[in-house]
């Protein structure tokens, strides 16, 4: 049974991931400040903005499941607005979050996943390669996780399978909560998270002698690709 980890797992992507990962006769490990739904009972609790309990709650459940075949880095959040009207705790919770989160648990991960010939795929978006205005701290974000997955990917090469997925607008609870300007103008028109987690999937369940290294995944009328 392949055992992958899964950050953010309790919603949105991440809990799509998760399903994904156990309908495939596999072991899904969340981490994530909330409890995932009831299906899934392997869980870690942990805020992913403190990188050294990230860090921790990665060894722990390493030890726990005697190693790890993957890493699937779907937590992110965000905090709109104009860069003189968002807080700097704001801001930087969103990279923390976002990318120093998965910084965090890839470098824990990481011998295990070599020892295990394994594979991270870590969750980019689309404003991780076209920025908007209001979205500072998310781009800033997303943009560092392009960077850090594709020097990644150098880095680990022949040793660990590295893929970089790029989602588009999917309909899930990310947008819940914003000011109206902030969220798409109709959410049917976004991606099923299942879409995602499929692909994430695809990826996942590659022979070793074979790399998928970037993913873009989104709704045929996608407002922000290309």
């Amino acid at each position: 049974m392949k055992t992958v980890l899964i950050t953010g797992g309790a919603s949105g992507l991440g809990a799509a991931v998760a399903s994904a990962v156990m309908a495939d006769g596999g072991r899904a490990v969340v981490l994530d400040k909330a409890a995932p739904t009831a299906h899934v009972t392997d869980f870690l609790s942990v805020d992913l903005s403190d990188s050294a309990a990230a860090e921790r709650a990665t060894a722990e459940a390493a030890d726990r499941y005697a190693g790890l075949d993957a890493v699937v880095t779907a937590a992110g959040i965000d905090s709109c607005g104009p860069l003189g009207r968002v807080s700097a705790s704001d801001w930087e919770r969103v990279v923390q979050v976002n990318l120093f989160g998965t910084v965090s648990v890839v470098r824990v991960a990481l011998p295990h996943l070599e020892r295990s010939h394994g594979r991270v795929v870590t969750v980019a978006s689309t404003l991780g390669l076209r920025a908007l205005p209001e979205a500072t701290a998310y781009c800033a974000s997303k943009f560092g996780i392009v960077g850090f997955t594709r020097a990644l990917a150098a880095e680990t090469a022949g040793r660990i399978g590295v893929t970089l997925l790029v989602p588009g607008g999917m309909r899930t609870s990310f947008f819940d909560g914003r000011e109206e300007k902030y969220r798409p103008p109709d959410m049917e028109q976004l991606n099923a998270p299942d879409n995602v987690a499929a692909a994430v999937l695809h990826a996942l369940n590659q022979p070793v002698d074979c790399e998928i290294r970037e993913l873009v995944v989104c709704a045929p009328n996608e407002s922000s690709w290309p």
